[in-house]
């Protein structure tokens, strides 16, 4: 068995979901487990609609939602189950303008209907394109706590639940499903996070012992690049999953962050392919990484970062300030990525800010702290960097005329990070880029 997840720029339209509809029946014989996201900008519509509403904007919101209604039936014939779906949101759309909150179990039951749509529509189209396919509802299988909008999942019920079901139903049918869904121990729907379907699919690839799980999106696979920030990337043929998870957590938008944690447990290869040109080879994820001269295997960024400065001398030297600052994160939930220290300073980066104000005012209590906001990580991932002497120097030589904010390198050696102002990303990355792969393995770049 394989598993096999498309992304909503794969199932956005009747066209694409043909398309995909032709690449699963390609692989028939592979016994396909097909994870599905959204159709398109799905979700993103379905949250505006939400939004419109508990702002008390209804009549706005109902008629989002009749142009949303209107998409999903010109690209199906499925009218019952659609129009059903959207009586059923109509309802909540509703509900939602009478309270005037957003919680966040509203939040999931609203955005999970994109996925669910999506499995169904996507499910008819390979009905009829002669694919004997089988729909399975997400939320009967995939089991998780009652943190919505970011619930972890509860693998053992969860493994459980897809081992008893999914081998013995893809011996005879390709199952379709919808990702980014689930629900908690008491049916209550859920949702694993933004970018949830990749891991879904790790999820159901761990869980019925798949032999290779495929993410299957609109770019050749992992860049050395991100082609948004600076052309000239070159394709990665193969990389770690050490790698594959320090790219990911540090920006790379083609995989979820947590995609990798089932893989490597059950060590099952994840590739990264293109729905619109499936015969592209695109990167394979595997436990041990392919030898390579190059001592970068990627450049990662993220945007949007904000930069926490905390200083206080009256702390100089004294036992507990570092855990004084990480509970008052902990308390607002809100997770830190880079990490520099010195005997009265502490200088910190979140990649979500909505929280900081109050963060802010709580640190100032024993402590002067200053934000900034408009900040970027540039992060240099590969195995080999652990090995390889004086690349901090060509870092920095390339980076001459730079201001470069913080810099980090990872515990675990395969990363330097370091931050710099958004207005200097673009350069930032050409710069390394051209530092970097100037020349490339052929072994392991394309």
């Amino acid at each position: 068995m394989i598993v096999m997840k498309f992304g909503g720029s794969s199932v956005e339209s009747a066209v694409a979901i043909a398309r995909v509809a032709g690449i699963v029946g390609d692989r028939v014989e592979r016994k396909p487990v097909v994870v599905v996201s959204a159709m398109g900008k799905t979700t993103n519509r379905l949250l505006e609609i939400a939004t419109a509403a508990v702002k008390g904007h209804r009549d706005r919101a109902l008629q989002l939602l009749q142009a949303l209604h209107r998409f999903h039936l010109d690209e199906s014939a499925l009218t019952q189950s659609i129009d059903e779906h959207f009586m059923e949101l109509a309802e909540l759309v509703k509900g939602l303008a009478v309270m005037g909150e957003f919680t966040p179990r509203a939040t999931d039951a609203i955005s999970s209907y994109g996925e669910r749509l999506s499995s169904l529509i996507v499910t008819d189209h390979f009905r009829k394109q002669g694919i004997d396919a089988a729909h399975v509802d997400a939320r009967k299988l995939i089991v998780t706590d009652t943190r919505h909008t970011a619930a972890a999942p509860l693998f053992a019920r969860t493994y459980e639940r897809l081992s008893a079901v999914v081998p013995a139903l893809a011996e005879k049918q390709v199952v379709v499903m919808g990702g980014f869904i689930g629900a908690t121990l008491e049916g209550v729907t859920s949702t694993l996070g933004r970018g949830g379907s990749d891991f879904t699919a790790s999820i159901v690839g761990a869980g019925i012992g798949a032999e290779e799980i495929q993410i299957w999106t609109d770019v050749d696979g992992m860049l050395t690049c991100d082609p948004r920030i600076a052309e000239g990337g070159h394709r990665i043929k193969s990389c770690s999953f050490a790698e594959a998870a320090e790219l990911a957590y540090f920006g790379a938008k083609v995989l979820h962050p947590a995609t990798v944690v089932p893989a490597i447990e059950k060590n099952i290869p994840v590739l990264i392919l293109n729905s619109r040109r499936p015969q592209a080879e695109g990167t394979r994820i595997v436990s041990e990484a392919v030898p390579c001269t190059n001592p970068v295997k990627s450049i990662a960024c993220k945007k949007d970062i904000v930069l926490v400065s905390i200083t206080s001398s009256r702390m100089l030297m004294a036992h507990g300030f570092l855990r004084r600052i990480f509970e008052v994160f902990d308390r607002f939930e809100t997770a830190v990525d880079m990490v520099t220290t010195s005997e009265v300073n502490v200088s910190l980066t979140i990649d979500n800010g909505g929280r900081i104000e109050a963060i802010a005012a709580e640190l100032r209590e024993f402590a002067d702290v200053s934000v900034e906001t408009g900040q970027a990580i540039v992060s240099l991932v590969g195995e080999n960097i652990r090995h390889t002497p004086g690349i901090a120097a060509r870092v920095f030589t390339a980076m001459d005329g730079i201001n470069i904010r913080m810099i980090s390198q990872g515990a675990s050696l395969l990363n330097i990070s370091f931050v710099v102002s958004v207005a200097d990303l673009r350069r930032s990355v050409q710069e390394l880029h051209g530092e970097f792969f100037r020349e490339l393995d052929p072994r392991v770049f394309e």
